[in-house]
């Protein structure tokens, strides 16, 4: 009996520690090397070593596995921008993030990739914008309505545009070597004297 016991418990099925986790960076792993368009369930199923139905108890489908790196996109530079109240170091931050965090940034800006209902991901945006408006708010002369609105664009679009110009290497000529964040900076000082 004992025997019989042991073949039946030592034939146990393959069980990865943390599949969600090992899927998601995997994923990363693909988009920073070859874009969104390249992500396929099947794929990141064999790299972690999976039955390729395996990632879908966690994501349901591609789209559901685009959504949950948006989502954890957008936590972490909420984060990131909540580590400073001054509104041109958060777009330090908001660079920063794009720099280290390049896969999520391409994905977080694509709606067409996402499940824009989701809810984890309406509140991972809301923390995330909400850290933005904190920054244009701090300043003295931010207004109200609309115009604190508009602040609030004008500054996500420059940090994001000038995060997008370096990833997109169309800054390497004007920059050289010199460190990306400080240049942001020394922008930012030109433009807002």
């Amino acid at each position: 009996m004992w025997r019989s016991l042991f073949r039946v418990t030592s034939k146990r099925t393959y069980h990865h520690g943390d599949l969600r986790h090992a899927v998601l960076s995997a994923a990363l792993d693909v988009i920073a090397a070859e874009g969104p368009a390249a992500l396929s369930l099947r794929d990141l199923a064999r790299r972690a070593g999976v039955s390729h139905a395996a990632p879908a108890h966690h994501f349901k489908d591609r789209t559901g596995l685009l959504t949950a790196i948006a989502t954890e996109g957008y936590d972490l530079l909420a984060g990131a921008l909540a580590e400073t109240p001054e509104l041109r170091e958060r777009g330090v931050r908001y660079v920063r993030f794009a720099m280290t965090h390049p896969a999520h940034f391409q994905v977080m800006f694509q709606p067409e990739l996402l499940r824009e209902d989701d809810p984890d991901l309406t509140a991972a945006r809301q923390r995330a914008g909400e850290q933005l408006r904190m920054g244009v708010a701090r300043l003295p002369d931010a207004g109200r309505g609309d115009d604190a609105r508009l602040a609030g664009v004008a500054a996500w679009t420059l940090a994001h545009g000038y995060a997008t110009l370096l990833l997109s290497r169309n800054l390497n000529g004007p920059i050289g070597d010199r460190d990306p964040e400080e240049v942001f900076r020394t922008l930012t000082g030109l433009l807002f004297r």
